[in-house]
């Protein structure tokens, strides 16, 4: 699985490090609870990133832990959260909520008479963010809005929606959304869910 002078940096596992074959890194990550691991091709690339922390590398693009069946399920990290949002009407009701991916279980919902399915995306993932902190876990979060990972990584929801007296209630959580991703420091992965090759993600609200 290994290749010649590729680089396996391990953030989390029986013993953190550098590590310049597959079955070295691999020895570290067996059987350990929450492994934090990537490749690299260069040792200054994993060097680079050992300096840094796991959430700002996990794409989960790595070739170390994947094969041409890159897109089947069976690469899904089902030890994680998912969150979707959903819009009756755009703008119209909106509602979010934060699941188990394996087992569904809803972990957190909010509904607001007035919002946008990306407004929901967002609030939904820093909610999973915030979850996630909170309770001290290091796994992902899964979304499929690529605005929403986008706004967030930016720290600002870029919404056109006006502020008005219908939506002034979601304009203050999205405020507080904004304030919390610029004053907290989080090292969970956050993952694009493949919808193509995997399905609705598990927080979908099932309205298509």
């Amino acid at each position: 699985m290994a290749k010649k002078n590729k680089y396996y940096v391990v953030w989390k596992g029986a013993k953190p490090g550098i590590y310049s074959s597959w079955p070295e890194c691999q020895a570290q990550i067996k059987g350990f609870n929450g492994a934090q691991y990537k490749g690299f091709a260069t040792l200054v690339e994993a060097e680079k990133a050992m300096k840094g922390t796991y959430g700002q590398y996990a794409n989960f693009s790595n070739k170390a832990k994947t094969s041409n069946a890159i897109n089947s399920k069976q690469n899904i990290y089902y030890n994680s959260i998912s969150v979707d949002a959903a819009c009756s009407g755009n703008p119209g009701v909106m509602e979010y909520q934060g699941v188990n991916t394996k087992t569904k279980e809803q972990l957190f919902h909010l509904k607001f008479d007035l919002g946008t399915n990306n407004i929901g995306e967002f609030l939904a993932l820093v909610h999973g963010l915030s979850f996630l902190k909170k309770h001290n876990s290091p796994v992902p979060v899964y979304s499929d809005s690529k605005i929403a990972i986008g706004w967030v990584k930016n720290k600002k929801c870029k919404t056109k929606l006006e502020v008005n007296a219908d939506t002034k209630e979601l304009f203050a959580l999205v405020k507080r959304a904004e304030q919390w991703l610029k004053t907290n420091t989080y090292t969970t992965p956050i993952l694009k869910w493949d919808t193509k090759n995997w399905g609705e993600i598990p927080a979908d609200f099932g309205r298509k």
